[in-house]
């Protein structure tokens, strides 16, 4: 009995402790969880947090093993349907910070991707002029705010690609379509972004509408004022009706839509300052950096975002002090592989990013660092092109002009030592400046109606009071062509080899076509040509000498800059340089020779289709002419590229594991 109670006072006492134990919860906070304390999980702050002023931490806990997942050894064969087994475990650890670094490194398959080093389109002259301070800039203000991080840290899972067969949304200002009203745009290409081979860390979640007061601001402003003149040469018009929507899921395009929206609108309004601006571009940069260094990237959404971020350092007051996308936005395009031939947002980025470099280089007398023969133009005017596709005919001409301003550029500084290597040369640039010259007059006599004016009224049959006649041009990109086809033309004038701009010849065509390319910007009032308009009306009118017409240019620049927020005062300061305006004595008697001298061809030399006449002897000394350096390779882009030595990007750049599959391309 003795035994019995002595049992029963055991069993009873291993009860009453088992009571006594605390229960262990599941639901308390993570501090108590570290200190090994039972959390009476009360909110917001446990008792024990409170007591100890120690931080309540709040949320779930996951641990991570490294695992092995094979094949089950037998699949339950089913006549509707095939069963597979998905592994998505570390998709769901990459999430979790160390989470990944739990699991052993899977084998990638890697696909065989040419040498992009040993293309030929990436081959650039060596023999150019050194320019180091023009040259690519670092990052110095970025690095010291990227997280530190291995490269290797970065998960292979694949992206969630937008949907492509949304419907084409239309714009609602009228300022944006009211020049695409009388033609039809064609059905939008399949996305670029629909390849799998693209891959970036998918968002937790699809993003709605913007419902930032600010955000949607910036943003209706990017759409219907820059991105009006991005898609100046698209006829998707991707960047201002396609890309935006794509955007909301993607934080790094978003941001430099948001930067280029607030950049337009400080330089219109002085109430909206840079700041904000400045902050959307750092944000979207830190962003477009931290993927770059993720060998399975999404590649195309890295060069999109870049050639955004090129046209906010456009924007930008101080563009030679900001120039950390305007060669990377070049080199990026070349890894993508995105040439003239290339379709949908890779077409889109290709012609802009060109298209701006060739502004550039018109405006610094620069030669064009992309070779226009590599670009892959189809240059045959026999071969028919899409009825109302006159962007075909606009890349065609951009080509020709290209070349002009190559030619421009290397316009000879001296003469050759003897007589016979100056004919030699004169004779090749004679054939050269012919050779452009009948290319540019094809492509003229070959373009469809629809792109030559509707109507043309000289200035005494107008009201307006302009001394310029008023040419309508009804389609944006038919604007734009005709203004890079009359600034073609001027530079020609400008570059004859043996003729001078002050011979009648020379002298009818530059102002012929001076006149009419400013007879097109001063009527227009469409405001998305103002990037062209400004950088063709600057070169139209160096050609003017009456005081009146003068006059008005510089009331043209006036409003542009007032519409725009372009920048337009360097050039009034240049111009009236050049017009003589800063001395009014020179200028009257500039005016008088202009009246009174006689026009003869430079050197008496007699301008011949056929045969070029005998050079005259060298002279012992050649004035070297004013104005800027010549011979020079666009020094911004001339290293854009990753198998250049000081590529862009540095230190940041890491080599992608896959690149977008090159596209089947049909001719125009």
């Amino acid at each position: 009995m003795a035994t019995n109670e002595g049992a029963g006072g055991t069993a009873a006492g291993e009860n009453t402790s088992a009571a006594a134990r605390p229960k262990r919860v599941r639901t308390g906070c993570l501090t108590c969880r570290e200190r090994h304390l039972k959390c009476d999980e009360g909110l917001p702050d446990c008792q024990n947090c409170r007591k100890s002023s120690r931080p309540c931490k709040r949320g779930v806990r996951l641990n991570f093993i490294d695992t092995q997942v094979k094949s089950p050894p037998i699949t339950p064969p089913t006549q509707e349907w095939d069963v597979t087994f998905q592994d998505e475990s570390r998709e769901i650890a990459s999430e979790y910070r160390g989470g990944l670094g739990r699991y052993a490194a899977l084998p990638q398959e890697v696909d065989e991707v040419p040498d992009i080093k040993d293309e030929a389109l990436y081959q650039f002259s060596s023999g150019v002029m050194n320019t180091p301070t023009l040259a690519h800039q670092q990052l110095p203000s970025l690095q010291q705010s990227m997280p530190a991080g291995n490269v290797e840290s970065y998960p292979a899972v694949s992206q969630r690609m937008p949907d492509n067969s949304r419907e084409q949304h239309k714009h609602s200002s009228s300022n944006t379509d009211s020049t695409f009203t009388s033609q039809t745009i064609p059905p939008a290409p399949p996305s670029t972004y629909s390849t799998t081979k693209q891959t970036l860390t998918p968002p937790s979640e699809d993003r709605g509408p913007l419902d930032s007061p600010e955000e949607l601001l910036f943003m209706q402003v990017f759409v219907e004022e820059v991105g009006l003149w991005m898609d100046s040469l698209d006829p998707y018009k991707h960047f201002s009706r396609l890309l935006p929507s794509d955007s909301l899921n993607e934080p790094m395009l978003l941001n430099a839509f948001l930067a280029c929206g607030a950049r337009h609108l400080s330089l219109v309004n002085p109430v909206y300052s840079e700041d904000k601006a400045l902050h959307y571009y750092d944000d979207a940069t830190t962003r477009l950096l931290e993927a770059l260094q993720n060998p399975n990237r999404n590649t195309v959404m890295c060069a999109t975002t870049a050639v955004i971020l090129n046209v906010y350092e456009i924007m930008s007051e101080r563009p030679l002090q900001r120039m950390n996308h305007i060669a990377g936005a070049r080199a990026l395009i070349k890894e993508c592989r995105w040439t003239a031939k290339s379709t949908g947002v890779g077409a889109a980025c290709f012609w802009l990013n060109v298209g701006m470099e060739l502004l550039s280089c018109i405006r610094f007398n620069w030669q064009v660092a992309w070779d226009p023969d590599l670009w892959g133009v189809d240059m045959d005017f026999s071969r028919e092109i899409e009825y109302g596709c006159e962007e075909g005919w606009t890349y065609r001409l951009m080509y020709i002009v290209a070349k002009i301003a190559n030619f421009r550029s290397t316009v000879p500084r001296q003469a050759e030592n003897s007589q016979h290597a100056e004919q030699v040369r004169l004779q090749n640039r004679f054939n050269d400046w012919n050779r452009l010259k009948d290319w540019i007059d094809s492509w003229n006599n070959n373009i469809p109606r629809t792109m030559r004016p509707m109507g043309y009224l000289y200035p005494h049959q107008t009201s307006s009071k302009s001394a310029f006649p008023e040419v309508w041009l009804i389609k944006r990109t038919t604007i734009v062509a005709r203004l890079f086809y009359h600034t073609g033309m001027c530079l020609l004038a400008q570059t004859h080899p043996l003729m001078s701009t002050r011979s009648p010849e020379m002298h009818d065509l530059q102002q012929t076509h001076a006149h009419d390319l400013c007879g097109i910007v001063a009527h227009v009032k469409d405001r998305g040509v103002a990037s062209v308009a400004i950088r063709s009306l600057a070169i139209a009118a160096e050609c003017l000498v009456s005081r009146r017409e003068q006059e008005e240019v510089l009331d043209i620049f006036d409003r542009i800059q007032k519409e725009t927020g372009w920048r337009t005062g360097f050039l009034h300061k240049e111009l009236k340089e050049k017009w003589g305006w800063n001395n009014e004595e020179q200028f009257q008697q500039q005016q008088q020779q202009n009246m009174a001298a006689p026009v003869i061809p430079i050197q008496n030399f007699q301008y011949q289709t056929s045969n070029l006449p005998p050079v005259p002897p060298p002279p012992t000394s050649l004035k070297p002419p004013s104005g800027p350096r010549q011979g020079i390779i666009n020094p911004i882009l001339r290293s854009a590229d990753f198998s250049a030595p000081t590529h862009p990007y540095q230190n940041h750049y890491v080599a992608p594991l896959h690149l977008p599959p090159q596209p089947q391309y049909s001719h125009y």
